[in-house]
């Protein structure tokens, strides 16, 4: 083996790193927000949190892309501490599908389906459907599903590239004597725990093992504790993103070496105390590719199985590790920019958090047009204190948007990251018109003035107009239901015509001498306000109606939906009229 069987080494190393993020990367944008919602629901016993720990870990082929996220899902305050622990404890179990994937390429045999097994063989018809799918397919989710089959065939390439650098060590006696070393349990997990730190990659360290193994000179007794090590190196990626964030978040990472840590010591005394008893007669026998992969999951199973009754004490472990200073309040980030790595979660996220904001936005809206009913400062209060909320939700959401958008996002992910960046705006100023009404409620009450009965009968209609679109938005958008977002418009222009006529009549009591210039004032302001509102309700339905369609061109859309010859809308707008009506 010479420098150029090294160089080799590192580019098949590079390469399998390489089609693993890119089978990692287009695994997780197929998978979509799925997994975020999954991951939030399906954490109420163990168990589910256990097979949804290895079920995504499975669906984008990274524990430590999982465990990544769930630092940030708890640095947000989104998840707590004990629900990630069946869940990280099922990532390590997910992992091992990888070497059972590369174990194949030891499978013996001349015929046509046994040779097929081996990923050497079908790799390349994956690389070329692959291809076919990004060159040729229109739809993103066709070209993701490409990238998964290109990024598998790199990954196997890489693996290849490994395996044959490595098959002149098999002649070296200076590698026979320097593989005696790793006959010390303690020095194994050490270099194995170091490598798989250094790469970040438990997949990756497991399949230069296995490599290794094809030269006939690795045993069981010298895997075993490599295997221990690598799935504890794995844990630095954890240890890493925990740098800067919550204690809570942090005990993430402690949770997860923990679990490795105490998982090696078992097993280690478990192992080494049965072969001095009973001399397992594998243990100086060669291990290959299979048998890591065995080695491998039995660990992490086993591992789990001992502690998974356990999980309560692992959290009191992290607690110990790292403990909570009474002088220290914990702040949660708004949305961790961890999140970031994984789109799909993030826009899910960011889709929940907007949800929030709009009925935050509804229920401010709302109290203010009680107001007009009789003044109240608690309800002044609640309306100033949620119209702040909505000033930091547009910009901690836009700010976060805007970094989100700038990664490689599906088309799917790109329109719902379009509708959050449209929407929020409105959401936050629907709040500051809340805030306007609030105004005019102050100014009403210090100056003990009211309309008249007819200016008061007029404003409980187009209040109550107000009230029934805002709720309609807010269930649409709730919803994500295209059908209700299709009634807004015909209200908004029922809203229109009413504020319209409401004008007209006051300058005719106004010129009856019915009303004063002081209370128009108040009144043009409340209208204004109103019918800003119901403007905001439009651009939001139009907003989830366009981007549905892969549109944003609002104008085109809104002369079309109003023109006369479109039935639906003028039936929706009639019923609306009729509804509403002043008199």
């Amino acid at each position: 083996m010479n420098i150029f069987s090294v160089f080799t080494l590192l580019g098949g190393l590079a390469f399998f790193l390489y089609g693993m993020t890119v089978m990692s990367n287009g695994l997780e944008k197929l998978a979509g927000g799925k997994l975020e919602r999954a991951l939030k629901q399906m954490t109420s016993s163990k168990w589910k949190s256990l097979g949804l720990g290895a079920g995504i870990t499975i669906a984008i082929q990274s524990s430590s892309a999982l465990t990544v996220m769930l630092v940030g899902l708890v640095n947000s305050g989104i998840m707590q501490l004990p629900q990630t622990v069946g869940v990280i404890m099922g990532s390590n179990i997910g992992t091992t599908l990888t070497a059972w994937i590369l174990s194949l390429a030891g499978v013996e045999g001349d015929g046509f389906f046994i040779n097929m097994l081996k990923p050497t063989s079908f790799s390349p018809l994956v690389a070329l459907v692959g291809i076919i799918l990004i060159m040729m397919a229109k739809s993103t989710k066709k070209k993701d599903i490409g990238s998964i089959c290109v990024g598998f065939a790199v990954l196997m390439y890489g693996m290849t590239l490994m395996s044959d650098s490595v098959s002149p060590l098999a002649d070296m006696p200076e590698f026979a004597s320097l593989l005696t070393a790793f006959r010390n349990p303690i020095l194994g997990v050490i270099v194995g725990a170091a490598f798989t730190g250094i790469i970040q990659s438990s997949a990756a360290s497991v399949a230069i093992l296995q490599s290794l193994s094809a030269t006939g000179g690795i045993t069981f007794g010298m895997a075993i504790p490599i295997i221990m090590g690598q799935n504890i190196g794995t844990c630095v990626t954890s240890l890493i993103s925990s740098i800067g964030v919550t204690k809570n978040a942090k005990r993430v990472a402690v949770v997860h070496i923990s679990f490795n840590i105490i998982g090696t010591i078992v097993l280690l005394i478990l192992y080494y105390g049965l072969d001095a008893i009973l001399g397992f007669p594998f243990t100086d026998q060669p291990i290959d590719q299979l048998g890591i992969a065995i080695c491998h999951s039995v660990f992490n199973v086993f591992t789990t199985v001992i502690l998974l009754p356990m999980q309560k004490q692992l959290v009191k472990i992290a607690e110990f590790v790292v403990r909570d200073d009474p002088k220290d309040k914990e702040t949660y980030a708004f949305l961790d920019e961890r999140l970031l790595n994984t789109p799909s979660f993030a826009i899910s996220e960011c889709t929940n958090q907007t949800t929030g904001m709009c009925r935050i936005a509804r229920d401010s809206i709302l109290e203010a047009i009680s107001l007009g009913e009789g003044f109240d400062e608690k309800k002044v209060e609640f309306i100033r204190e949620h119209e702040n909320q909505l000033d930091l939700y547009e910009d901690k959401l836009g700010t976060f948007l805007v970094k989100l958008s700038s990664n490689d996002l599906s088309d799917e992910d790109t329109r719902k990251v379009s509708l959050l960046l449209h929407t929020i705006g409105d959401f936050e100023r629907i709040g500051d018109h809340a805030l306007n009404l609030v105004k005019s409620a102050e100014e009403m009450d210090e100056k003990q003035i009211q309309f008249s009965p007819a200016a008061q009968k007029e404003l409980t209609v187009v209040a109550n107009a107000l009230k029934e679109i805002i709720s309609i938005t807010t269930k649409a958008f709730e919803r994500n239901d295209l059908e209700l977002a299709g009634r807004v418009e015909p209200l908004e222009q029922v809203i229109d015509g009413l504020i319209l006529d409401i004008k007209t009549n006051h300058i005719d009591r106004l010129q009856n001498g019915a009303c004063t210039i002081e209370l128009g004032f108040i009144l043009s302001d409340l209208l204004t306000n109103y019918e800003r509102v119901s403007d905001h309700c439009s651009n939001i339905a139009v907003a989830m109606i366009e981007v549905a369609h892969s549109s944003f061109d609002t104008h085109e859309y809104l002369n079309t939906l109003k023109n006369m010859d479109n039935p639906q809308f003028q039936q929706r707008y009639e019923e609306y009229k009729t509804m509403y009506a002043l008199s």
